[in-house]
């Protein structure tokens, strides 16, 4: 097996990451293993080899010889380009079934686990139109089609594109005009912005010359209240036509809430703004998770499926089984949803979070919420936060909430819980990969024993799973 060559594949399993798992025979026995990208269990394909290892390989299909019973025709016209939807054309029911399988090989497998409940996944009643919030990036490189390609035709809008990345391609973006994920609306603002920017010869940013003004188009959409917030990013303040652009989007859509404008002045390709000027309403919008409303701001954090979220911290709630006489420590706490969710079950709850725009948010949501017990520990979770609870007097946990990035937790931090040494976790992750590491390393340092967990679909059509997993020190 070479790099480059083409095989005929049977694809038997489903890995992690969305790459179908086909196993060759050796001839001796042994069975070589190649994750397939593109493919499901029950295709049969060619594929081209694009990374040899010496246990494993990479390859993509080039051709499905016969297709899975679980395939159905994707709704977007831009699947297979677009990098956002990796898993479009498998049926939800089938997606839900992997996911399920996955996260229970990962903790069997990686994390060694055996003896614990395993309560079946929470699907999304919603697979379409459930993201809460769409980030479109600007580009003078529009994304050329195959077909574009080969045309003789000369091509006249090539150096104008509004839309999403291709995957590892990061100086070309597809221009596309809809989205299936988001509200309808999102659709008509991108293709609105599109066109009023593209007729006035606006310049766009370059990440070569770090010239331009156009940068990214943010559209966040509430579910329960229909607020709208539109954020343009760019690489400097222009007045006069963001005054022109804010006026004739409001005609066009009176029923957006706010429009706000943020200038990032900085070289890094992100949709943050070094500061930020509203040009119509208030510049936030409010959502409810559960019975618990929230201030949205451009740069706030906020789970991207409001429905699901609500599941996903209802499934922690479960968890922690709370008396009302707790002391809790929310780590990763970020807006406080998590914090505030939970805050009328419990005595006490110290939210520790570092990112003091977060902090700020948070204090406004409790105030939203009239949440009197909850105070904050502004800390770096890189670092060991338990010397700034100990100067600060905070008295110590009987649970911890955890729900950190896709890294997941810093070693320091899992010292720290060890330390603290609460009689539950309760931990919430986006990467069962580093759950899995990091309820072990609990499991070795601490005595902590894994009782239970059950994974939440926040992200149909995706890799993406969130998990609830319960510690309890044993």
């Amino acid at each position: 097996m070479k790099k480059g060559e083409i095989l005929n594949l049977e694809i038997t399993g489903y890995a992690f990451e969305g790459k179908g798992i086909a196993k060759v025979d050796l001839g001796d026995g042994n069975k070589f293993v190649v994750f397939v990208h593109g493919a499901y269990p029950g295709d049969v394909v060619k594929a081209q080899i694009k990374k040899k290892k010496k246990k494993y390989a990479e390859a993509i299909v080039t051709e499905i010889i016969s297709e899975s019973n679980e395939r159905e025709t994707p709704k977007c016209k831009y699947f297979g380009v677009c990098g956002g939807c990796k898993a479009q054309d498998l049926q939800y029911s089938a997606q839900i079934k992997y996911k399920e399988k996955q996260v229970r090989e990962i903790f069997e497998h990686l994390g060694k686990f055996d003896d614990y409940e395993f309560l079946p996944i929470i699907p999304s009643d919603k697979i379409y139109g459930y993201r809460n919030k769409m980030e479109f990036s600007f580009s003078a490189k529009r994304w050329l089609t195959p077909e574009e390609i080969k045309s003789n035709e000369k091509i006249t809008d090539a150096d104008f594109a509004l839309g999403l990345h291709i995957p590892r391609i990061y100086d070309k973006v597809l221009d596309i005009d809809e989205c299936h994920l988001h509200k309808e609306i999102s659709n008509g603002v991108l293709n609105f912005t599109r066109d009023f920017f593209k007729n006035r010869n606006a310049s766009v940013y370059s990440v070569r010359t770090h010239e331009g003004y156009l940068r990214h188009l943010v559209i966040k959409t509430a579910h329960h209240t229909d607020d709208v917030l539109v954020n343009l990013v760019t690489g400097y303040e222009d007045e006069k036509i963001m005054r022109e652009y804010a006026d004739a989007l409001l005609s066009e859509f009176p029923q957006i809430t706010t429009i706000v404008n943020n200038v990032n002045l900085k070289k890094a390709q992100v949709a943050l703004g070094d500061f930020e000027k509203v040009y119509h309403g208030s510049g936030y919008i409010f959502d409810f998770i559960g019975k618990y409303k929230y201030r949205i701001s451009a740069n706030s954090f906020f789970q991207t499926n409001t429905l699901q979220a609500e599941k996903l911290y209802s499934t922690a709630l479960e968890f922690a089984e709370f008396n009302g006489d707790e002391i809790v420590y929310d780590l990763y706490s970020g807006a406080g949803t998590i914090a505030i969710f939970v805050s009328q079950n419990v005595k006490e709850i110290y939210a520790v979070e570092n990112v003091e725009a977060a902090v700020k948010d948070a204090e406004i949501n409790m105030q939203l919420n009239n949440v009197t017990n909850m105070s904050f520990i502004k800390a770096d979770l890189n670092k060991s936060f338990y010397p700034v609870a100990k100067e600060n007097d905070f008295p110590e946990p009987d649970v911890i909430i955890a729900d950190p990035p896709r890294a997941g937790m810093n070693p320091k931090t899992v010292d720290d819980i060890v330390r603290f040494s609460p009689k539950k976790i309760v931990y919430v992750s986006c990467n069962p990969a580093t759950q899995a590491r990091d309820i072990s390393l609990l499991a070795e340092k601490g005595n902590y024993k894994l009782v239970k967990m059950r994974p939440v679909d926040m992200f149909p059509h995706t890799y993406h799973i969130e998990n609830v997993a319960l510690l309890v020190r044993d």
